[in-house]
This record gives structure tokens, sequence and C-alpha cells, in this order.
């Protein structure tokens, strides 16, 4: 699914919630550039065997809030650059997101709106 909808920029509404990803191991890009894009329902998306997150959601400037806490993220190695840009976000949700495998940069957030950022006490 790398790349599958990257440089939709006119592309307002999505409906993925019968998208089969079971299998899918790549979703570098996938909604990179979908300036337009005001909502996505990640609900019913399976993320168990993706390895590769890189830039899935990069210059996403419309979406106002993302619900990330069904992800399955232990397989992910890179994240980089993955909400890059998104600077109308005012509601990030992360719950089970786990990054202990990932590579991050300074840019996996760069340009996110970083008000509703928290980091957990260790």
């Amino acid at each position: 699914m790398s790349l599958i909808f990257f440089g939709c920029s006119s592309l307002k509404e999505l409906n993925i919630n019968n998208f089969n990803s079971n299998n899918v191991n790549d979703m570098n890009y996938m909604f990179g550039d979908c300036s337009s894009l005001k909502e996505l329902n990640f609900n019913n998306f399976n993320t168990n065997n993706v390895n590769n997150m890189t830039g899935m959601l990069y210059k996403c400037s419309s979406l106002k809030e993302l619900n990330l806490n069904n992800f399955n993220t232990n397989k992910v190695t890179n994240i980089n650059v993955m909400l890059y840009k998104c600077s109308s976000l005012n509601e990030l949700y992360l719950n089970n997101f786990n990054t202990v495998i990932c590579e991050l940069s300074g840019l996996t957030f760069y340009r996110a709106n970083q008000k509703f950022f928290k980091c957990p006490n260790n």
C-alpha cells in the first residue's frame, strides 16, 4: 500500500473501513501529501504486519484529529516524517503506539501542532 494515495492533494474524504490491510508490510507515504484530507478513521485498520510507516501521513495538513490507538506497531522499524507538517492536528491518540524498535528522527512530528504532545514520565 506504499504510495497508494500519495499526492492526492484534492482528496477531502476517504472511507478506509473495508480496506483489507492484513498482509501489508509497507505503508510508506500511503497518504502522503493528501493536504485536503480532513478525516481518516483507522478503527478497522490492521497494522499487525507493517514494518514501515515512513511519511504515512506526511503533509496531511488538514487533519484535525487522528486516533491511532488501534495501530499495532510492534513490527514497525521506521516512522520517520510520519506526521511531518500535520499542522492542523489538535488531537492525536497514540495510547498503544510502540516505538521501541523504531528509527526515530527529529522530523517524525516536525511542524505537527505540538501543543498536544505529552511525554510519559519514565
